[in-house]
């Protein structure tokens, strides 16, 4: 088995994760670290704005899919955490929209958590992928 990290942004090395590790063997499988609305300077964005940083917090995890070799049509597990699971419903549509542009319905789970790890974040998206 061979392991490759895939940080298109290094700040987070300086926290001790990678934004998404391949590993090699029979399939390429990537697991991704929950993508947020950061910058790509690692800046939080779109303060209080649930929609903004879905949408941003899905750009994140394509960034890490790209740099991987991969697209969302790859994605096989998504992981959602929000802090206002009924905040998220009507805003959801965003994500909805571009897994479907993608061709693919990744297993899903959503978690309502008391906060994320980064104060004012309120949307926190993590999968696996497989090529």
């Amino acid at each position: 088995m061979q392991r490759t990290a895939v940080n298109p942004v290094t700040w987070s090395l300086e926290m001790g994760f990678n934004q998404g590790e391949v590993v090699s063997g029979q399939t390429r499988t990537l697991y991704i670290s929950g993508q947020t609305a950061m910058t790509s300077d690692g800046e939080p964005a779109h303060t209080g704005d649930l929609a903004g940083q879905l949408r941003l917090a899905v750009d994140n995890l394509e960034t890490v899919l790209h740099e991987a070799g991969m697209t969302l049509a790859h994605l096989i597990r998504l992981n959602v955490y929000t802090t206002d699971v009924d905040a998220l419903f009507p805003h959801y549509g965003v994500l909805a929209a571009r897994l479907g542009a993608a061709g693919v319905a990744p297993t899903t789970t959503m978690l309502g958590v008391k906060r994320l790890a980064v104060p004012g974040q309120l949307v926190e998206l993590d999968g696996t992928a497989v090529a």
